[in-house]
C-alpha cells in the first residue's frame, strides 16, 4: 500500500469499527498492533452487543446502530451469532419491580414482562422461588475470540485493510506513526489502543483520569445437550450496574436490599451475565475491580461469588470449570467515550465505559465522518 488515508493503531473492536467506516467510504486504511492478533479486551468478553438496559441518549442509540452493523457484517465476515435476546431475571420482588418499570418506559418497548410461573414455563433451566423476568428481542452474542480474528480478515480479503501485526507504537507525531523499527506516514490517524492510550498519549490520559477496570470470567465444561440457553440471562445485581435499569424508580430500594444481603457482591463489582457457547459450554461472569494498573492475581473468593449467583438462578448442577480468565478494560472520568481532537488530521478513541462490543460500530462512524466529511 502507498501511503494509507488513514493508519489505525489498535486492532480492538474500537480500532476494527474506524477501520470498517473508512473503508466503506473507499478510504486506503491501515491498521496497526503490538500483538500478532487480538489479544486485549475485545477477544476476553462475552460478545454481547446490548442493547436494553443502556443508558437513554448517546449509547443506546449507539448501540442500535452498531447492533445493525453486527446484523449486516456478521453473515458476510463469517461470523455466527450464538445468542439472539437477552433474558434478565428477577430474583427478588423489588427486582421485578425494577423490570416492570423499564418494561412501562419507551427504552422497554418490544420487551416482555414475565411473572415466575410463566418464566419457568418458558425457561424450565430457571431456578425455583423467583420472583419474574424481563425478555427483550434486541440483543444478539458473538464469541469473542472468534469474531475478532474472523472480522480483521474479511476487512482485508473484501475491503483491502492492510494490517501490520507485531508492530510497536511509540507515539504519533501529526500523521505519522512512530513504531520501533521505522515510522509510517498515513494521511490521517486515528488511536485505538484501548488501556495502551496511557503510553501514547499520556496527557489526554491522566486529564481524564484513565484507569483499569479488571474483570474475572469463567468457561464450564459443556452442558447436557437438553439444556440450551437461547438468551444471554443477566439477574438482580445487574440491574444496578445497567444505567437504563439503575435509573428506574424502584432501582433504589433493589439496591438497598442488595446492600443488605449481597454487599460482598457489589463490593466486588459482581453482576451475573451467562451465555451459551456453540459446545454447550457456559459463559459466566463477571466481577469489576478498579484500579490504576490490573493486578495479575485472580480471587478465588469472587469465582465463588459469581458462581453462588449462577446457582441462584438457574436450576443445574455446579458445572466443571474448563477455563478462567481475565479481561481488563479502561475506564475514565469521561465516561462511556473518551474521543480527543490530537491533530487536525488525529484522534484519539477510547471506549471507556466496556460498552465496547455494544457501541464501537456506531462510533468508528461518527468519528470518520467528523474527520472526512
Amino acid at each position: 500500500m502507498s501511503v494509507p488515508d488513514l493508519a489505525v493503531v489498535g486492532a480492538g473492536i474500537v480500532g476494527l469499527a474506524h477501520a470498517l467506516a473508512a473503508a466503506r467510504r473507499g478510504l486506503r486504511v491501515m491498521v496497526v498492533d503490538r500483538d500478532p492478533a487480538a489479544m486485549g479486551a475485545s477477544i476476553r468478553n462475552f460478545g454481547f452487543v446490548t442493547v436494553t438496559g443502556q443508558a437513554e441518549g448517546d449509547t443506546r442509540r449507539r448501540a442500535l446502530r452498531s447492533r445493525a452493523v453486527w446484523e449486516e457484517v456478521a453473515p458476510k465476515a463469517g461470523i455466527a451469532i450464538h445468542q439472539r435476546g437477552a433474558l434478565a431475571v428477577a430474583r427478588r420482588p423489588e427486582a421485578h419491580e425494577v423490570l416492570a418499570a423499564y418494561a412501562a418506559s419507551p427504552e422497554g418497548e418490544g420487551c416482555e414482562l414475565h411473572d415466575a410461573h410463566h418464566a419457568r414455563r418458558r425457561w424450565p433451566m430457571l431456578a425455583a422461588g423467583l420472583s419474574g423476568a424481563l425478555w427483550s428481542p434486541h440483543e444478539l452474542r458473538v464469541e469473542a475470540r472468534e469474531a475478532l480474528p474472523r472480522l480483521a480478515h474479511w476487512l482485508a480479503q473484501e475491503h483491502g485493510v492492510e494490517f501490520r501485526w507485531g508492530v510497536s507504537v511509540t507515539g504519533v507525531e501529526e500523521t505519522l506513526v512512530r513504531h520501533a523499527e521505522g515510522r509510517i506516514a498515513a494521511g490521517a490517524v486515528v488511536l485505538a489502543p484501548g488501556d495502551g492510550i496511557r503510553a501514547l498519549a499520556p496527557e489526554i490520559a491522566r486529564r481524564a483520569g484513565l484507569r483499569a477496570c479488571r474483570l474475572q470470567m469463567l468457561r464450564t465444561v459443556p452442558q447436557p445437550a437438553a439444556f440450551r440457553l437461547d438468551a444471554v440471562l443477566l439477574s438482580d445485581l445487574s440491574l444496578v450496574r445497567y444505567e437504563g435499569f439503575a435509573a428506574q424508580r424502584p432501582a433504589a430500594r433493589l439496591r438497598a436490599r442488595l446492600e443488605a444481603e449481597a454487599a460482598e457482591s457489589l463490593a466486588r463489582g459482581v453482576h451475573l451475565l451467562v451465555a451459551q457457547g456453540a459446545d454447550g459450554s457456559l459463559v459466566v461472569g463477571d466481577s469489576h475491580e478498579y484500579a490504576e494498573s490490573a493486578q495479575p492475581f485472580s480471587s478465588e473468593e469472587v469465582d465463588a461469588l459469581i458462581l453462588d449467583e449462577l446457582d441462584a438462578v438457574l436450576d443445574v448442577p455446579r458445572p466443571g470449570i474448563a477455563q478462567r480468565w481475565a479481561g481488563v478494560y479502561p475506564v475514565a472520568d469521561v465516561a462511556p467515550l473518551l474521543r480527543e481532537r490530537l491533530g487536525d488530521r488525529t484522534r484519539a478513541v477510547v471506549v471507556t465505559s466496556g460498552t465496547g462490543m455494544s457501541t464501537a460500530f456506531a462510533i468508528g462512524e461518527e468519528t470518520i465522518a467528523e474527520m472526512f466529511g
